[in-house]
């Protein structure tokens, strides 16, 4: 596979596939390293109706995605103790001037953190319909009080795609169920943003690489050391 791999980089043939697109400077982390990009968004964030009625202080995000929305209707947030899940939800938070008082990378270590130090209080979390199971269930098997609003929903754009990738990039596991549905992971490495993501590839490949922090940044790390000029 090396050899192989080796001569694809001399001629330039490396194929990556992005299951999201990517922001200018990501992209270019790729092409500086000599390697062939696709983009293709995968999936789709759909806004559901949804109420916000008076809110405890702590509050749980675990994704830009549900603070946008929430911030859309315009909640005074800005005594709230907020609890979220990666760098990026809290920098977008802090950007939006709300505290932030713990992060984690993953909800099971946010969740193991609120219960080692907070255990008394009452939360309220954010989240898709599809949202993982790991944090709420981790707290309410700690009897801590939480109450959970679903703001968006994720759809699959399936898509048929008539080729095979060296790499392929994914970002959530909604992404791999989605490009998994029409297309097959034979010949190309699964490049995963985290653990869960990776588990949900794992029914489909063994060829996976899971970035070292859950970031979209280090994915492409993963990417660039596996198949990147040196």
């Amino acid at each position: 596979m090396e050899n192989k791999i080796g001569i694809a980089q001399k001629k330039g043939s490396v194929s990556i596939l992005s299951t999201k697109k990517l922001a200018r400077n990501q992209k270019e982390l790729l092409l500086n390293a000599g390697l062939r990009v696709v983009e293709h968004d995968l999936i789709s964030i759909v806004p559901i109706a949804f109420e916000i009625q008076e809110l405890p202080q702590n509050i749980i995000f675990t994704s830009k995605n549900t603070v946008r929305i929430v911030l859309e209707k315009k909640p005074d947030l800005s005594t709230k103790n907020i609890f979220c899940v990666g760098d990026k939800t809290a920098a977008f938070l802090n950007q939006n001037g709300l505290q932030v008082k713990e992060t984690a990378n993953y909800g099971q270590d946010l969740a193991e953190k609120i219960a080692s130090g907070y255990s008394n209080e009452d939360f309220i979390f954010f989240c898709g319909k599809k949202r993982r199971p790991e944090l709420p269930d981790f707290l309410r098997q700690k009897k801590i009080s939480i109450s959970e609003v679903e703001v968006y929903d994720t759809h699959l754009v399936e898509k048929k795609i008539d080729r095979t990738f060296d790499g392929v990039l994914f970002f959530s596991p909604s992404a791999v169920r989605s490009y998994c549905a029409v297309n097959g992971l034979s010949g190309s490495i699964a490049f995963c943003i985290g653990k869960t993501t990776a588990s949900e590839a794992r029914n489909h490949t063994s060829d996976i690489i899971v970035a070292t922090k859950p970031t979209i940044e280090n994915v492409i790390v993963q990417v660039v050391k596996y198949f990147g000029k040196s």
